[in-house]
């Protein structure tokens, strides 16, 4: 952790380290990107004086650090003890890289009896409260409508979410309910859907809360078969991603370069009446981006993309916890929407050569194939600028690149 600490402030001290990292990259981005450093850097700093307080000890900061966090208790309680990985290991009569690897994702696929164990050696003591139900936390057996509860359900079996259906409606909502549950009980719930000024509270929207568990089981698959990490101070990747867009099979080539450096890319249907293009969250400290692909056409799935993945680089600790679930046709949009479609815009098209170029105010197709070529992008991606700058949505509509991404990304569920 220190070191990494001191990578980040050396890149934001040196205007010579920092140009290694984002060299290529558009002004607006950089800006964005020394800001999102300065932030991770504050973080990983208080990290670091709660784990050495705790080494003098003084356990306050990491105990407020761990706020409950069961996986999160067993690593203070190993601190306390002045215990390294190994002295745990051995204690258990366990791998070290077993330790390494429970601890690094927060314990969160130990099961309870070695839960149990863990703690026993660390002389941790587990109590358990059981409390009335309180109104204002989300219960979904008693919350969720009979209709929603079906289309629900009628989505899953279409899209081959539910194992071992025997065809009960009972049964597969009752499945549909359990997995929300757990998702909420691991996860917690997307508290804030940001698609306008008025943002708007969506921790008891069922549809929503099952898409995100939909997803967030898929993207378990591949993170923990991966052992992906994520490291924020990598950012050179993002011009390979920007080109790929000039590729036929650019959108699955995507989900691979995004899953080399940590974050996992789920393509997941649209839910009826949710009017979601993209999610950004973290699942185990990784970054998930979720796409419904609501539109298809090119346009829309690189702007998209490039949107969320702008939540990832922007908001990695201000918000990307919680969560950001986009319609990126929202008029009306908050800060964090305002430097994602920044980021996306930017990063696509940068702005100081959008703003000099014939393409912007062409009537024909040819100066913005040009323009296109000489930025190393999908022409379907300017065609798509030019539209929505001049709010004309019948301009160029043969030229988005429509039906081109679900055929690559969704299964044929």
């Amino acid at each position: 952790m220190a070191a990494l600490i001191e990578q980040i402030g050396q890149a934001l001290s040196s205007e010579q380290t920092l140009k290694s990292i984002v060299e290529g990259l558009p002004r607006e981005v950089i800006d964005g990107v020394r800001r999102s450093l300065f932030t991770e850097k504050q973080e990983l700093s208080e990290t670091l004086a709660a784990y050495q307080s705790a080494k003098e000890g003084d356990f306050e900061l990491l105990k407020r650090k761990a706020d409950n966090d069961l996986g999160e208790v067993l690593i203070v309680a190993r601190i306390a003890k002045d215990w390294s990985q190994k002295d745990l290991a051995r204690k258990l009569g366990l791998r070290e890289q077993a330790i390494q690897r429970y601890e690094s994702e927060r314990y969160r696929s130990i099961s309870l009896a070695g839960y149990i164990r863990v703690a026993r050696a660390l002389d941790v003591d587990l109590s358990a409260d059981i409390r009335p139900i309180n109104e204002n936390r989300w219960a979904p057996s008693f919350e969720v409508s009979p209709v929603e509860a079906q289309k629900v359900l009628n989505h899953a079996r279409a899209h081959g979410w539910l194992q071992g259906d025997n065809g009960s409606d009972e049964s597969g909502i009752s499945q549909l309910v359990k997995h929300v549950a757990e998702h909420v009980e691991m996860h917690g719930t997307p508290s804030l859907l940001r698609t306008g000024l008025n943002v708007k509270h969506h921790s008891e929207d069922w549809t929503l809360l099952s898409w995100k568990a939909q997803v967030t089981r898929k993207a378990k698959v591949v993170i923990d078969r991966d052992k992906l990490k994520y490291r924020p101070l990598d950012v050179s990747w993002l011009k390979d991603l920007v080109r790929l867009s000039k590729l036929d099979d650019g959108p699955a080539q995507a989900c691979d370069l995004l899953s080399q450096h940590g974050i996992v890319l789920i393509a997941e249907r649209n839910i009826p009446g949710m009017n979601v293009d993209g999610a950004a969250f973290l699942v185990d400290h990784i970054p998930v981006i979720g796409l419904t692909l609501l539109r298809d056409a090119l346009d829309n799935f690189w702007f998209t993309l490039m949107h969320e993945v702008g939540h990832v680089i922007l908001h990695y600790r201000t918000g990307l916890a919680a969560g950001f679930f986009d319609d990126v046709e929202s008029v009306e949009i908050d800060e964090f929407e305002e430097e994602a479609n920044r980021f996306a815009s930017n990063m696509l098209i940068p702005e100081e050569l959008w703003s000099r170029s014939p393409a912007r105010i062409a009537k024909t197709a040819d100066p913005i194939e040009r323009f296109a070529e000489q930025l190393g992008i999908s022409p379907a991606i300017v065609f798509g600028r030019v539209r929505m700058e001049r709010k004309n949505y019948a301009l160029f509509s043969d030229k988005i690149g429509r039906n081109k991404v679900r055929r690559q990304l969704l299964s044929q569920h």
